[in-house]
């Protein structure tokens, strides 16, 4: 019976790994896609815009 203790962490792990996956794709794509897609853009422009300035090597 050793052997039993032995794997029911792995299984169980194993189980809720691939149940977090499972939700994850599922989760991928519909109706808030775009508003996602959105913040992302905003939040890489925002990155940009201030990056740009800095690119001037800082000499003035």
């Amino acid at each position: 019976m050793d052997y039993v203790s032995a794997l029911v962490p792995p299984v169980v792990m194993a189980v809720f790994f691939f149940g977090i996956v499972a939700i994850i794709i599922k989760s991928q794509g519909g109706p808030n896609k775009a508003k996602e897609d959105a913040i992302v853009d905003a939040a890489i422009a925002r990155a940009e815009a201030v990056r740009q300035p800095s690119d001037t090597g800082g000499r003035d």
